[in-house]
């Protein structure tokens, strides 16, 4: 009798500390999740959908992953997702920034072209 008593207050040890780590993984999830989401947001907002559509599209993938895992209650995979989520929408952000970036600077370049031409125009007359 002591022995199954010993037994069995491992055994709700043990259950409790799975309790307690399942749970434990909760908070970042969560976390994680919403910064996500705001991650995905400041890449639409760089417009992302133009500029780096794969990227965005990844990021929202993972995120649904990220919401489905959290449902069903794993949230060591949620957080993982959601990492992975928050670093595709970084990478779009990024992207689109830089595609962006490079547009205004070929424009700059084609006026100072423009302006260069004309330059060379008058001074040739």
């Amino acid at each position: 009798m002591k022995r199954l008593h010993h037994i069995l207050g491992i055994a709700c040890c043990a259950l409790a500390l799975v309790l307690t780590g399942c749970t434990s993984m909760k908070a970042p999830a969560t976390t994680n999740i919403a910064v996500s989401k705001n991650a995905i947001d400041n890449a639409d907002s760089a417009e992302a959908g133009k500029y780096a559509p794969a990227e965005i599209s990844s990021a929202r993938d993972n995120l649904g992953k990220a919401n489905k895992a959290m449902s069903d209650e794993k949230y060591q995979e949620a957080n993982d997702f959601a990492i992975k989520a928050q670093s595709d929408a970084k990478v779009a952000t990024s992207k689109a920034n830089a595609t962006k970036a490079q547009a205004a600077a070929d424009a700059l370049n084609s006026g100072n072209r423009v302006l260069q031409d004309e330059l060379n125009r008058k001074s040739s007359q």
